[in-house]
């Protein structure tokens, strides 16, 4: 099975939230863009200027995202991309979500994955607008 998460679904995993999706890690070839660790680092940096998570958390988060990361198959952002995510979808989609969606259409172009994986319940429904198989979303 491959996949295209976006950065709720490792955030979750990685912040021990309830409810992760029920096969992490159980696919043979996991799809992300490079948005993903962006997102994820400016996560963890607001959360350590708020107070939220210590210097221990920090560095085992950190840690734990670069792990991550190395394991995707990271598709970079291109203008094309870029583009893609500046035209209308069908349904409404932030910013940062149409990264994700243009990222994803991309990767189908060349490549399938069974289901692109989000906790996310707008992205769900853009993606879903545009043909893709959703799971994540509860």
């Amino acid at each position: 099975m491959n996949v295209y998460l976006d950065t709720s679904v490792v955030l979750r995993v990685l912040f021990g939230e309830p409810n992760p999706i029920d096969f992490w890690g159980r696919w043979d070839r996991a799809y992300s863009s490079a948005l993903w660790r962006i997102e994820a680092l400016r996560t963890v940096d607001r959360l350590r200027l708020l107070h939220e998570i210590t210097d221990v958390e920090v560095a085992d988060l950190v840690r734990d995202i670069q792990t991550t990361h190395e394991t995707f198959a990271i598709c970079p952002l291109d203008e094309r991309i870029l583009q893609r995510a500046s035209e209308t979808f069908p349904t409404v989609v932030g910013t940062l979500d149409a990264i994700h969606l243009a990222t994803a259409i991309s990767i189908r172009e060349s490549d399938n994955f069974d289901f692109l994986l989000t906790h996310d319940s707008q992205l769900g429904t853009a993606a879903r607008s545009v043909g893709f198989h959703v799971r994540g979303i509860t």
